[in-house]
């Protein structure tokens, strides 16, 4: 900056959190849009096409499924992420056992 020209910052209207449960309770009550000019943009980037390193088909009964699918949600996992945690679980339990 040229000639002692300061560009004075303005204080946040945002305050300082000391917890996630002070946080949400501020974010309870307010609206992000009345902070609109406080807000920076971020350059966000998904890899949607990155494929996994392999893929199995898996067929099993309309029910088994269902069932899979309702525990995964429960658990906030989608039925894929919840099968593939369950077969490494099994795989792993299995190389134990064999190892001793």
């Amino acid at each position: 900056m040229k000639g002692g020209e300061y560009m004075i910052k303005k204080k946040s209207r945002i305050p300082k959190f000391k917890t996630y449960e002070e946080e949400a309770n501020f974010w309870d009550t307010h609206e992000f849009t009345e902070f609109e000019d406080e807000l920076e943009d971020v350059e966000i980037v998904f890899e949607l096409n990155k494929p996994r390193d392999e893929a199995i088909v898996l067929r099993v009964q309309k029910d088994l499924k269902e069932k899979l699918d309702k525990k995964a949600r429960s658990m906030g996992l989608n039925l894929s992420t919840l099968a593939r945690m369950w077969l490494m679980e099994k795989l792993q339990e299995n190389l134990r056992r064999v190892k001793t």
